[in-house]
């Protein structure tokens, strides 16, 4: 137990330059107490007593803003850094050294039984804002950016941004996407340019009636028409 809380603080060490001391971490990083919190709710969990696994979640939820349920799996090293707002699922499993920054939910869809929420890789970093949404995987050492809305499953050593968040980088390499933008763009010009086709020819047909017309007339009106 001792041996994981000494990694949990080595942890904000190694990810948070602004961490000046070992006290200062201890007393003032609301991120390290809410994974403190975790490992006390999710042992009351496994032992099913799941109201003061329910107590002791909701305890740490209202002192440091974070809400991690207490049936969620938490590997060694998880860096929660700021932590307002971040929301993690009861069936989310998460792997070692994973960075989280504030405002990230891990969450569910509907209201599905069993594994709905998402499973996170080693060395993965979740960036502020973003939503990773049901039982979908994040692959090792991936990352997701700011505000980005992730419904799939993420490859590992991949970069994920947008909504929906969308693979940018690969193993290193850019992956190339279709701009849909443009495409919509080219596609209406191309109506544009076919609705003027028709309606040409729709004007085209109409002059055409009107000389028929005018054959059928008297002379004298025809002559008037025709000058």
């Amino acid at each position: 137990m001792f041996k994981r809380l000494r990694e949990d603080i080595e942890a904000v060490f190694e990810n948070d330059p602004a961490a000046r001391s070992v006290l200062e971490v201890i007393l003032t990083y609301s991120g390290l107490h809410a994974i403190w919190s975790h490992h006390i709710a999710h042992w009351f969990w496994r032992k099913r007593l799941f109201f003061l696994a329910r107590l002791t979640s909701q305890v740490s939820r209202f002192f440091t803003g974070i809400e991690i349920h207490p049936g969620a799996k938490i590997g060694r090293r998880l860096f929660i850094d700021h932590g307002m707002g971040i929301v993690i699922g009861e069936t989310c499993d998460i792997g070692d050294d994973v960075i989280i920054f504030q405002g990230v939910t891990l969450g569910g869809t509907g209201k599905e039984k069993g594994k709905r929420h998402p499973t996170v890789k080693n060395n993965v970093m979740i960036s502020t804002g973003a939503k990773v949404i049901g039982s979908i995987t994040l692959g090792e050492n991936s990352k997701i950016g700011a505000g980005s809305v992730v419904l799939k499953d993420v490859p590992p050593n991949s970069t994920v941004v947008g909504i929906p968040g969308k693979v940018v980088i690969q193993d290193g390499v850019r992956v190339q996407h279709p701009d849909n933008v443009a495409d919509k763009i080219s596609e209406m010009e191309k109506r544009i340019a076919m609705l003027e086709e028709q309606l040409k020819l729709m004007d085209k047909r109409s002059g055409e009636s009107v000389d028929k017309a005018i054959q059928y007339v008297n002379p004298k009106e025809r002559n008037i028409h025709s000058n």
